[in-house]
């Protein structure tokens, strides 16, 4: 009677850890911030290093198995889209109210460019050059400790500006903006 007591115990356990959703391995995350009244969000699938460090980036790496490498995804699974309620002006860029897909051109490791993509609702590797809104080069940095998982901010700095920060593996990206 014992032993099936036990039997049942674990045969319980396991149907039930069975049951719980699985996490997926790129998370959907949302940065959002709200600078002089307006609304900026961007969505994204959030990818983690998970042991490849040094092997993401760069002309073996991961990401250049990429069909559109240099031109990365910037994220994971459908496209990482960006949602402003009013427009914008990204680097010298104009962006119209509206929402965008976000690429990123990684050719050069010292100074990657952020693609704005007039089309939306594409899987994240459907990029096609000819919808570009514009490109906007980032300021490139080294995060103070390897980042696990791909993040991106949106950080209000004085009055109508602010700062957009991608930041995965040993790399941070950023790109300065005003509100309109």
């Amino acid at each position: 009677m014992k032993r099936l007591a036990v039997a049942a115990a674990a045969l319980f356990a396991a149907v039930s850890l069975s049951a719980q959703p699985k996490q997926p391995a790129s998370p959907p995350e949302t940065a959002s911030a709200t600078i002089a009244g307006h609304t900026i969000t961007i969505k994204y699938s959030s990818p983690r290093v998970n042991g490849r460090e040094g092997k993401i980036f760069g002309k073996d790496g991961l990401i250049s198995h990429d069909a559109h490498y240099p031109v990365w995804r910037a994220g994971a699974n459908a496209a990482t889209t960006l949602t402003t309620d009013t427009d914008l002006k990204i680097g010298d860029l104009n962006v119209p109210k509206g929402t965008y897909t976000l690429f990123v051109d990684i050719a050069n490791p010292s100074e990657w460019q952020l693609v704005v993509s007039k089309k939306t609702g594409e899987w994240g590797l459907g990029y096609d050059p000819t919808q570009d809104l514009g490109r906007v080069k980032m300021k490139m940095t080294r995060p103070l400790s390897m980042v696990e998982n791909l993040t991106y901010t949106i950080s209000p700095l004085s009055g109508p500006t602010g700062k957009i920060t991608l930041e995965w593996e040993n790399h941070s990206a950023s790109v300065l903006f005003a509100v309109h």
